[in-house]
């Protein structure tokens, strides 16, 4: 009677640990079970942005905001944001893009003109006279049909927001006119418009990468270099420079880039995403670097740098030394996409 006592025993206890072990089977349904499947873990795709400039500088927090407002939207994305060069100068990154090892870059458009020479438009001498101008330009069609180029170099363009307006500095003497540049050695980006400008002004460009500029004129290798204000704040350029010329020579576009490989492989959802991203941090970092431009001339001002403004005289007589470098590179880029630049600057004034 005890051995079947136990024996009923033990079939009970591995009855109770079936059933048991039944309930904790999870997902796995062998047959017509009513069990619910669990959902597979979404991936997130990673997306880097690479800049140039430091911390600092709005281009950088640009970044941070496009950052913020598509991670606010979707968790499909984690974006990581780097600046100061440290995934490569901007050629080197926009390579990158080319070859899909990187998702995004905010650069300037001068790199550019190495991969698209129609690029080298905006870097045409004195081609805007305001922001507002330049907004009217850029976001319009003609930006568009310039974005629309950039497709067929494994690049996709996810609108413009800005670098400003260059302005010279030196730590020779103040430049008010054209002859004070005369012999001037002027570190330039390695830009062929760029360079010509400055000659045709009477400098000595000199091209030089921007992470060893400030050492060269520490050093006297090169009296003087261009920047937007903000750029030559941040910079502390005031510690090796004793003069600023309000010269607003070329406005700079920064351009938001992103690689076709990482982008053809994004749904039409998350594609509309991104540019909605894009355009938020667009207008953010505009709006943000105008509202600064003020304050960093003013904290050059106090940190001992003199300060020169153009007359009206002196702005013509700039205007009229490089009118041959804008017929010059005309020629290069295109008559047609130039008169369309100039029909649309004239709209724009026409505000």
């Amino acid at each position: 009677m005890k051995f079947k006592f136990k024996g009923l025993l033990l079939v009970v206890v591995i009855l109770i640990l079936a059933v048991a072990l039944v309930g904790c089977g999870g997902t796995k349904d062998s047959g017509g079970g009513s069990t619910q499947p669990q959902e597979e873990p979404k991936e997130v795709k990673t997306i880097r942005i690479s800049n140039g400039v430091n911390d600092k500088h709005p281009a950088y927090l640009s970044g941070l905001e496009f950052a913020k407002y598509l991670e606010s939207k979707t968790d499909a994305f984690k974006v990581e944001v780097y600046h100061s060069g440290q995934l490569g100068d901007d050629r080197t990154a926009m390579e990158a893009l080319q070859l899909g090892t990187l998702e995004m870059v905010l650069t300037s458009t001068s790199p550019l003109a190495n991969f698209i020479p129609e690029y080298m438009i905006f870097d045409f001498p004195f081609l805007f006279e305001n922001g507002e101008i330049a907004d009217f330009v850029l976001d319009g069609p003609f930006g568009q049909q310039m974005l629309d180029k950039l497709p067929a170099q494994g690049l996709i363009g996810l609108g413009f927001n800005e670098n400003g307006f260059r302005n010279l500095t030196n730590s020779k003497r103040a430049v008010a006119s054209v002859k004070d540049l005369e012999g001037l050695k002027i570190r330039t980006m390695e830009n062929k418009v760029h360079l010509d400008t400055w000659r045709a002004l009477g400098a000595n460009p000199t091209p030089m990468a921007f992470t060893e500029l400030f050492t060269a004129m520490q050093q006297r290798t090169v009296d003087g270099q261009e920047n937007p204000l903000i750029t030559i704040e941040l910079s502390k350029f005031y510690e090796v420079q004793d003069h600023v010329s309000i010269t607003n020579h070329v406005y700079t576009p920064f351009v938001y880039l992103m690689s076709k490989i990482f982008w053809d492989g994004l749904s039409a959802e998350e594609q509309a995403l991104i540019k909605e991203a894009a355009a938020y941090a667009n207008d953010w970092q505009r709006k943000e670097i105008r509202k600064r431009e003020a304050n960093s001339l003013a904290n050059l001002e106090a940190n001992g740098m003199t300060i020169t403004y153009l007359t009206d005289e002196a702005r013509a007589e700039f205007q009229a030394a490089v009118k041959p470098v804008i017929e010059k590179y005309t020629a290069e880029v295109g008559e047609d996409l130039v008169a369309q630049l100039f029909e649309q600057i004239e709209k724009a004034r026409q505000q």
